[in-house]
This record gives structure tokens, C-alpha cells and sequence, in this order.
């Protein structure tokens, strides 16, 4: 009787255990694919508005009205980082429409560019806030920029040249310190430059050329530029000393004054007398010397006005200074003359005596003099004015001998002496009856 053996080889895994493990791996392949695939829907929602506001143009090859996963299928123009929009460059494709309302759910958006395209109407509010480069050059955007632009204190790089901006350029420059380029150029901005342009502490090229800007230039002095165009606008006054040391500085076109600038006030440098009228400067070319103010500026500065201002009144009280001196002392002649005309006795022995005195001579002989014919002079006052009025009369004058004069003055001794004029020495004689007159001697 023949005996049958049956071998058993046990398996290694069940078919059970087989179908959990590929399960299992495919659960993570699966897993895996959706974390590094999935963009952030906020991301999502904001880049389907965006498609769908630019008219869902067949260009912006893989992208999506509704759903759709932009990092996960390579949306044309997309980067990405893990699950964030980092970056979006749709530049130079004829795109058209508008920019859509949920840029600003794009928190992670580093770049945006969509320059050299045919988009329109206004650039919205919502933009991506923490954007380090914006360029909206070459479109067609109109109205003004957004008052967004002041909160976005990362950015470093704004262009939004060749548009139809119109206004003022907005006072939005204040938080942007780290703004290093910024270019407004071909656009219709007109008014004054904003204050806040003196924030922008690390700028170094800037745009201004074929706009309507007016005013002056004084708030770039100061700034670290080393490329600044303003052509063709319409500024004025003078060019700030400081710009001229800026390596590349157009500014034709402009209506910048010339001949000397207005002095400087205290403490600030005196801006230079050159024309600046339709002149470029670069550096290793010739260029005119720079000079402010600020002032002054279009406007003279402040404190050149006040020392002018102040200059002008020293000047003044100055000459009325003298005036008044001059008036006192022509006052004080006149009281003199008055005084002088009232202490000599008006009678007809004294005039006598004048006349005589202009008539005697100191020679050894002489005989009886015989005076000519005098004139009595008497002196009035007029009215209240104080002038003097004299009245001529003729009168008969007594003569002296030289004898009787000598004997009067102790032949003319020095203490009747009383001074010395152009006609001679001038004595004092005392006559015996007590009466005295004046004698000159040659």
C-alpha cells in the first residue's frame, strides 16, 4: 500500500495584507501630492477675479475662471512657493480689461508685473500689500494713484510710467522708505511735488519727464539719487546746489530761472546765478553750478524774505535816525542865532562902535579918522517863526583917535584883548565916563 505525502509551504503575507499595504502607499502618494499641489485658496479666489476682469484671455494658457490650482498646473506667469503666490509676470501679452477687486487677498505676492498691456480704467485700491515690485508701465490706466500705495512699506520698485495719470501726484511717499526706484514719467500729472518725496531715504533713480509738474525742486535735496529726469514739465526758480552732483540729471524743458539767485538766509548755501534753462547734466559733462531755496524756490525761502524784510527797515530807521539828528541840530543853530542876536544891545553908539571897529588902524601917526556914513541896524523878531528881520536907517558915527583907543584898552593890553577875526585882534576899551565899544587892530 503506497503512502502520498502533501507538502505545505506557508505564504509570507496574505492577500488581505497585500491589498492594505498598497492602500496604504498609494494613500501617501496621494497625501503628499496634495500638499505640495494645493495653492491657498484666498490665492485661488483672487487670480480667478484677475483672469475673468482681463476678459479670460486664451493666452494665459492653464489659467481658470473656477477652480483650478495655480501652483499644482502651472498656471502660465505663476510662481509659487509651497502653496503661496509668490509671483505673477504676465507682462508684454496685449491683455485688456481691468484689474479686478482681490488683489489684495494676495498676501504672499512679492512681484506683480503687467506692464506692455492694454489694461484700463483705474488702478484699484486693492492691491497686494506686501508687494517688493509693481510695474504698470506701458498701459492705459487712468484717474490717479491709490492712496494704497501708502501702506505697502516693502516695496522698493514702482513703475506706473506711460498712462494717462492725471492730478497731483498723492502725498503717499511718507512710509516708503525703502522705495529705490520710482518712475511716474509719460503721464499727465500736473500740481506741485508731495512733501513727503523728502521720506524716500533710500531712492536713487526717478522719473518725472513729459508730465504738467510745477513748483520747485527743493524737496530732492537731500536724497541719495543718482539718476533724476524732470524734463518737460513746468518747473521753476532755481535749481537746488544739491542736485547738481547727481550723476545723471535731465531737466529740459523746464522754466528754471536765470541770472543770480536772491541771497541765501543765514545758515543755508547760497543757490548759484547760472542758467539752468533747457540744459541736461551728467556726470564727466559740462554743467552749471547748482543753487534753493530753499529756499527760496519760485518763492524766495522764508528767511531770505524776513532779512530783507528786516534790511529794509534797519535802512529806514536808519535814515530817519540822521533826519532827525540834522533837524535838531539846524534847531539848535537857530536858538543859537536868536540868542546871539538878542545879547547885543540895539542902539546907536553900539553900531557906531561896530562900524568904528573895522576901521581902526595901528599906525603910529594918525589923525582924526572921519568914518563914512553908517547904517543903523536894528533887529527884530517876525512873527512866531523866529526869524530875523533887520531893518536898515542911516546913522552918524563918532570917531576915535588912536591915542584914546590905546589909552581905553592899556594900549592894548592882553586882558582887554577879546579874540581874533579875520579883520584883526578884537579889543575891549573902556572910556573914562564909563562907556565901552569894540576895536579891531590889524
Amino acid at each position: 500500500m503506497a503512502v502520498q505525502y502533501t507538502a505545505v509551504f506557508p505564504l509570507p503575507f496574505s492577500t488581505s495584507r497585500l491589498i492594505d499595504a498598497f492602500v496604504l502607499i498609494l494613500s501617501i502618494f496621494l497625501t503628499l501630492s496634495l500638499v505640495q499641489c494645493t495653492t491657498d485658496s484666498s490665492d485661488v479666489q483672487a487670480l480667478q477675479v484677475l483672469y475673468t476682469s482681463l476678459n479670460s484671455p486664451s493666452v494665459l494658457t492653464n489659467w481658470k475662471g473656477n477652480e483650478g490650482d495655480p501652483c499644482g498646473e502651472s498656471w502660465k506667469g505663476v510662481a509659487c512657493e509651497g502653496s503661496a503666490v509668490v509671483s505673477i509676470d504676465i507682462s508684454g501679452l496685449g491683455l485688456s480689461g481691468t484689474m479686478g477687486y482681490l488683489l489684495s487677498d494676495l498676501l504672499s505676492l512679492r512681484k506683480f508685473d503687467l506692464s506692455g498691456n492694454s489694461i484700463h480704467d483705474t488702478i484699484p485700491y486693492q492691491l497686494p500689500p506686501n508687494l517688493t515690485s509693481l510695474n504698470l508701465a506701458s498701459n492705459n490706466f487712468s484717474g490717479n494713484l491709490p492712496y494704497s500705495i501708502a501702506s505697502m512699506v516693502s516695496l522698493s520698485y514702482l513703475n506706473v510710467s506711460r498712462n494717462s495719470l492725471t492730478q497731483s501726484i498723492g502725498d503717499i511717499f511718507g512710509n516708503l522708505a525703502g522705495l529705490a526706484t520710482l518712475d511716474l514719467s509719460f503721464n499727465n500729472f500736473s500740481g506741485d511735488l508731495p512733501n513727503s518725496f523728502i521720506s524716500l531715504s533710500n531712492i536713487s533713480s526717478l522719473y518725472l519727464q513729459n508730465n504738467q509738474v510745477t513748483g520747485s525742486l527743493n524737496v530732492f535735496s537731500g536724497l541719495p539719487l543718482t539718476t533724476l529726469n524732470v524734463a518737460n514739465n513746468h518747473f521753476s526758480g532755481w535749481i537746488p546746489r544739491e542736485l547738481i552732483s547727481i550723476r545723471t540729471f535731465i531737466y529740459d524743458g523746464n522754466s528754471f530761472d536765470n541770472g543770480p539767485a536772491p541771497p541765501p538766509p543765514p545758515s543755508t548755501a547760497p543757490p548759484s546765478g547760472r542758467s539752468h534753462n533747457n540744459r541736461s547734466h551728467r556726470q564727466g559733462s559740462h554743467s552749471p553750478s547748482g543753487s534753493q531755496s530753499s529756499s527760496s524756490d519760485k518763492e524766495l525761502p522764508a528767511g531770505a524774505i524776513v532779512g530783507i524784510v528786516l534790511g529794509a527797515v534797519f535802512l529806514v530807521a536808519l535814515a530817519l535816525l540822521a533826519l532827525y539828528f540834522c533837524i535838531r541840530k539846524n534847531r539848535r543853530k537857530v536858538s543859537g542865532a536868536r540868542s546871539s542876536a538878542g545879547s547885543f544891545p540895539v542902539s546907536t553908539n553900539n553900531m557906531n562902535t561896530e562900524m568904528h571897529e573895522q576901521r581902526v588902524k595901528s599906525v603910529a601917526a594918525v589923525t582924526d579918522l572921519t568914518p563914512p556914513p553908517a547904517e543903523k541896524l536894528v533887529i527884530e523878531r517876525v512873527a512866531k517863526s523866529g526869524s530875523l528881520k533887520k531893518i536898515k536907517s542911516p546913522i552918524t558915527a563918532t570917531s576915535y583917535t588912536v591915542a584914546s583907543l590905546q589909552t581905553a584898552t592899556n594900549s592894548f593890553s592882553q586882558e582887554f584883548l577879546i579874540g581874533e577875526g579875520s579883520l584883526g585882534r578884537v579889543y575891549r576899551a573902556e572910556f573914562a565916563n564909563g562907556k565901552v565899544i569894540y576895536c579891531v587892530r590889524n
